[in-house]
Order: structure tokens, then sequence, then C-alpha cells
């Protein structure tokens, strides 16, 4: 089992900069995917960014140039620093971790926490 405790969401201006933590524990394979998904009302989860445990990563075309996803393996923490915050980034934002072994995906999610976005 993994647990995911989240932190950093908050009430933001337009244009202004979050930066959101997520510690894991529990058992993490030596490969895996930790990322961000956010869930806007009415709308369903979608990614934001991911990375691999290898450093690969990837981006929602909505958020290119504005966020930044980063991990720190010895403490099992991924961010994701947020600037130039727009109004459509309001929404609940979660952890995800992909625990990999061979073709065996283990998916783990955290509580979420809420980004809003005021203009």
């Amino acid at each position: 089992q993994v647990q995911l405790v989240e932190s950093g969401g908050g009430l933001v201006q337009a244009g202004g900069s979050l930066r959101l933590s997520c510690a894991a524990s529990g058992t993490i394979f030596s490969m895996n995917a930790m990322g961000w998904y956010r869930q806007a009302p009415g709308k369903q989860r979608e990614l934001v960014a991911s990375m691999s445990s290898d450093g690969f990563s990837n981006y929602a075309d909505s958020v290119k140039g504005r966020c930044t996803i980063s991990r720190d393996n010895a403490k099992n923490t991924v961010y994701l620093q947020m600037n130039s915050l727009k109004f459509e980034d309001t929404a609940v934002y979660y952890c995800n971790v992909v625990n990999i072994w061979g073709v065996t995906r283990q998916n783990y999610w955290g509580q979420g926490t809420q980004v809003t976005v005021f203009s």
C-alpha cells in the first residue's frame, strides 16, 4: 500500500503561483510514476503532469510552459510548481503514484487539494 499526503493548495489571484507537494510513503517500487491530475466541477479528471522514476516527464498542453513537475526520490515526494495561474486552473488537484512491475500497474491517489484561482 502507498499513502499520499498532499499540501500546497489554496486561493490565488490570476497570474500568481502555487507549489503543490505530495509525500508518498509505503511500498513504492523502484520503477514508478508520480504525478498530478485535476478535476474541475462538472469535468472529468485529467492529467496535469507526471514524471517517471527515470526522469521522463509529460504535461498537459494546457499547462506547458506554466507548470513544472519535479521529484525528490530520496523523500518520495513530487512537486508541481504552477505559475501564471488562470481561472481555468481552478480544480481539485490529486496526487497519483503508479507502481510498475512488468505489465502490472498499482494506482494510488491522494485525497486531493483545492486550487482556486480568482481574477
